[in-house]
């Protein structure tokens, strides 16, 4: 050990064999983040939580349901959504079918497909309550900016 090359080397050495047993973490299946961020809308009506709702709501998110389309700012879709979760009590706000997940060849976009079923009971503007039920089917689009998923788009329908 008189060489004055030896003591770096061997420090080099003992480092590129422990970074050769550190393991990276895989990356993430973009479905599988996808489905993820459906499973956050789902329990975000369960537990009337608006927050989580928007967590990956993009601000220039747009929506088609009812025969129009509209982008109303986070603000008023925040006001929307409370005032509507603020009154219903989901006991029920499942997937009827497995949600059909796709995205692009180059990973940018996606859209989660669903059907799903709600019941509870919502209170009504005289302080009563009423039951609720439905099923509705929506595609969720989503947008990957910064490496992160943001969804940018919603077109829903209830069933009659």
């Amino acid at each position: 050990m008189d060489h004055p090359l030896v003591v770096p080397v061997l420090a080099i050495s003992v480092l590129l064999a422990s970074c050769g047993s550190v393991r990276s973490a895989p990356p993430l299946d973009p479905r599988a983040e996808l489905l993820a961020l459906h499973e956050e809308v789902m329990q975000a009506h369960r537990e009337s939580n608006v927050d989580l709702l928007l967590r990956s709501e993009a601000p220039d998110n747009v929506s088609a349901n009812r025969g129009q389309i509209t982008q109303p700012t986070l603000d008023v879709r925040r006001a929307r959504f409370r005032e509507y979760l603020g009154k219903t009590r989901f006991t029920e706000y499942i997937d009827l079918v497995p949600p059909v997940v796709r995205v692009s060849n180059d990973g940018s976009l996606g859209w989660v497909v669903v059907q799903v079923r709600g019941a509870g009971v919502q209170t009504t503007q005289d302080g009563g309550s009423q039951p609720l039920a439905f099923e509705s089917a929506w595609i969720e689009l989503y947008e990957r900016r910064g490496g992160r998923w943001y969804r940018v788009g919603n077109v829903s329908n209830f069933k009659p």
